[in-house]
């Protein structure tokens, strides 16, 4: 038993590498493609194709492919072992690739890029329903003052980290209890 449950954490690390990687190339796709491309469609679009529908597929695949990795079954402590060690990884991944050394290092002005394709779609959109100038300038000063909200401290941003590992073990809680497969439940029937 002992061994199966070495291979569930090290699995969890492996596919956790994988998706952190992807999650974090799709972060930034996600990124180039709203700031570069006018289009309201692809400003709201992008960001939900890229960051929930596409991991979510992949956190699937990666939570069959981790239990048959084991022998095809697991129970619902094991998967969400599994499951939580894998979102982690790929938390910490995501969060060191994309939070720190792409906004901090490579686009430390993405917010300013991002706040200037969302007022662009905002008066695409604004504009395609004949709106009223006044009405267009009214959007923005709220879009601007949306955004003019001050950098967060270290302990908002400590705060926020544990939040979101909280989340993670949640989901990693729901994704165990649908992906267990417990061989004891398969021979008692």
């Amino acid at each position: 038993m002992n061994d199966i449950e070495q291979r569930i954490k090290t699995n969890g690390v492996k596919n956790g590498l994988i998706l952190g990687v992807v999650i974090t190339a799709l972060s930034i796709a996600s990124y180039y493609l709203i700031t570069t491309t006018a289009s309201p469609f692809i400003f709201v679009g992008a960001p939900v194709i890229f960051s929930v529908f596409i991991p979510i597929f992949l956190v699937i695949f990666l939570a069959f492919k981790a239990r048959k990795d084991i022998g095809g079954y697991w129970t619902f402590k094991q998967a969400t072992t599994g499951i939580f060690i894998m979102f982690l990884v790929a938390f910490i991944f995501n969060y060191i690739g994309k939070e720190i050394i792409f906004d901090k290092v490579i686009e430390p002005d993405n917010a300013v890029k991002v706040q200037a394709a969302a007022i662009n779609a905002k008066i695409s959109i604004l504009k395609e329903r004949h709106s009223s100038q006044a009405l267009i300038d009214q959007n923005i000063a709220e879009l601007k003052k949306d955004f003019s909200q001050t950098s967060p401290s270290i302990g908002n941003a400590m705060t926020g980290i544990v939040i979101s590992i909280i989340f993670v073990f949640i989901l990693a809680l729901l994704f165990g209890a649908l992906f267990k497969k417990d061989p004891s439940a398969i021979v008692g029937t």
